[in-house]
């Protein structure tokens, strides 16, 4: 299935499909560049014991480049024709950062985690910001998932950049299927343990499963423990386009409906009214 046919079956996502099309463009155009490789023997003792590569104490990996690629990315958008809402709320968001010392900087240590710069336009903010780090990030990703031992980690958050995953993939192997979570963020897979909850942990007894007919293997796996749930590909094809997160927004409003929790953050809460 590809991109057009999966919007002909949900019309209702060509809004934001067309806006992911126009920002992807204009990531590309400014061209980030990828992110150095680290020395991974200098890292190992910290991945064994849990830390996520972006809290390394021994590794820097220099996000610079792709803080300057987020800000001239907010500026060539808040001069773009946009939606009235989101034309708007880029125009401050550009705006916002003009005021700052060091925009690039702060825009990067915010995706971060660091709560001292503040934004009118959060997920706004990530999505941008996230667009940009994961294409900014992917080969040092790959180069990660080469290099580290799944089964050391076996952890319920991202060990790329320590974020909580907002979808799942179940992969046919010889023995049955092995679960990998997805980070919605920096585009990081990992293994996980088959049937626990990747949020409170608990154990397969209590998950539950939504499946939804002619979604092209998607299903909702929820947890009566914690009410979290991640979206899960079962399927075997379509892996890149149902695996985008943006591509199944309906499933996210289906688990809101049935008074379950999104655990991982969204990049497209845009709060952008009809864009």
């Amino acid at each position: 299935m590809t991109r057009d046919d999966w919007l002909r079956a949900h019309p209702y996502l060509q809004p934001v499909a067309r806006l992911a099309a126009q920002v992807e463009d204009a990531v590309a155009r400014l061209d980030p560049g990828a992110a150095p490789v680290p020395r991974w023997d200098d890292y190992r003792d910290e991945y064994l014991a849990g830390v996520p590569l972006f809290r390394s104490a021994r590794v820097a990996i220099d996000l610079g480049p792709a803080g300057r690629c987020i800000v001239a990315l907010v500026e060539r958008l808040a001069a773009a024709p946009l939606p009235d809402a989101l034309a708007t709320k880029m125009r401050a968001l550009d705006a916002e950062l003009r005021d700052e010392r060091e925009p690039a900087a702060a825009v990067v240590a915010w995706l971060l985690g660091d709560p001292e710069f503040t934004t009118a336009a959060p997920g706004l903010l990530r999505w941008l910001g996230w667009t940009v780090l994961a294409r900014f990030l992917r080969p040092l990703v790959e180069a990660f998932a080469r290099w580290r031992e799944e089964e050391r980690w076996l952890r319920n958050f991202c060990p790329t950049c320590g974020s909580p995953p907002a979808m799942a993939r179940l992969v046919a192997e010889e023995h049955g299927r092995t679960r990998f979570l997805v980070c919605g963020c920096c585009a990081t897979r990992w293994r996980y343990r088959r049937g626990a909850c990747p949020f409170c942990e608990k154990e397969s007894h209590r998950l539950q499963v939504v499946a939804v007919e002619g979604e092209g293997g998607l299903r909702l796996d929820w947890c009566e423990a914690c009410r979290g749930y991640v979206k899960t590909c079962s399927g075997r094809n379509d892996e890149a386009l149902l695996l985008s997160d943006w591509t199944s927004l309906h499933l996210d409003v289906l688990a809101h409906d049935r008074g379950l929790e999104r655990r991982a953050a969204s990049l497209y809460e845009i709060d952008a009214g009809g864009a």
